[in-house]
């Protein structure tokens, strides 16, 4: 949804703005431009050690880079018809906490272990003088591992952590017992400790992956500036997490437009073509060919109208 479409735009646009710029995400699909780094590294998640591997692809100044486990690509690939979260739409995966703790554990290595020279600008491992935007709950134990693992030996003195929100209301809530799972000292328990006030599936206490996330990063972002008033203007809206970030404040920065993508001079979807001087001459084209595809009445001068925003129960 928006947050792979923001994952796609926005780092193009911070390497066009001089930075050196690496995205990291599960390896879900056999991506075609993915390359095999043979770079392996051993992660320790929920009670077993796991052997994780990165593949890598250079695009538009951005190194792409994709965590590479079973837990990822044997559970979504091929013919198994699951989704990404889940074996079906609204149901977790039972090892979603392993998935992504794996996940976070991987992003924190890949920096120091991958050695990246597709750039003619820059060259070798990023090293540890990196900022980390962690987005959704997903990436939320990121901070924590940085904090715990890494902080106490040295490890990246100097780095930073922006969580940024894209939608509040999925927070990565659990069971209270799991918090076990995730190779974390007790001093962090209370980051996650959380109070449900929502009877489905059980009322009461959990663990909360996204407020753990907003207590621990350095600085909380999210994709518009109505968007965080929203979220801290009441329970409803910031879905149980307003009183937290209120706490540590936060800041909106609206989601941002990749103009490469979405330019109907070039937009591969659309069998007319057109700019701002043709533009009049292409859309009623448009039009009619939409109302065909879905079925309406074909009338150039009946209006369609769109809207994009957010759909659910």
């Amino acid at each position: 949804g928006g947050l792979g479409d923001v994952l796609g735009g926005l780092p193009p646009a911070m390497a066009a703005n001089g930075h050196r710029v690496m995205t990291i995400s599960p390896r879900y699909d056999q991506y075609k431009d993915a390359w095999d780094t043979e770079v392996t590294v051993e992660l320790k998640v929920g009670d077993k050690t796991e052997t994780v591997g990165f593949f890598h692809c250079y695009k538009r100044g951005v190194d792409r880079v994709f965590v590479d486990h079973p837990l990822f690509l044997e559970k979504v690939w091929g013919k198994t018809a699951s989704k990404i979260y889940g074996p079906t739409a609204g149901v977790d995966f039972k090892d979603n906490q392993l998935r992504f703790s794996l996940l976070c554990q991987a992003a924190l290595v890949a920096p120091r272990v991958l050695n990246l020279n597709s750039s003619k600008y820059f060259s070798g491992p990023y090293g540890e003088e990196v900022v980390f935007i962690a987005n959704d709950w997903h990436t939320a134990l990121l901070p924590c591992y940085l904090k715990a693992i890494y902080k106490p030996k040295g490890i990246y003195k100097t780095a930073k952590v922006a969580f940024c929100i894209h939608n509040i209301a999925y927070q990565g809530r659990f069971a209270f017992a799991d918090f076990a799972l995730l190779n974390l000292p007790n001093e962090l328990k209370s980051s996650f400790d959380f109070i449900d006030g929502n009877d489905k599936p059980v009322k009461g206490r959990k663990i909360n992956w996204m407020k753990a996330g907003i207590l621990e990063s350095d600085k909380v972002l999210t994709v518009s500036p109505y968007y965080a008033e929203e979220l801290v203007s009441s329970v409803e809206k910031g879905v149980e997490l307003d009183n937290i970030i209120r706490k540590t404040g936060i800041q909106g920065i609206v989601n941002g437009m990749d103009v490469q993508e979405w330019n109907p001079l070039t937009d591969k979807y659309t069998t007319v073509k057109y700019d701002a001087s043709t533009v009049a001459d292409a859309k009623p084209l448009l039009k009619e060919a939409l109302q065909a595809e879905v079925g309406l009445p074909v009338d150039r001068d009946i209006p369609v109208i769109g809207f994009i925003g957010r759909l659910e129960e």
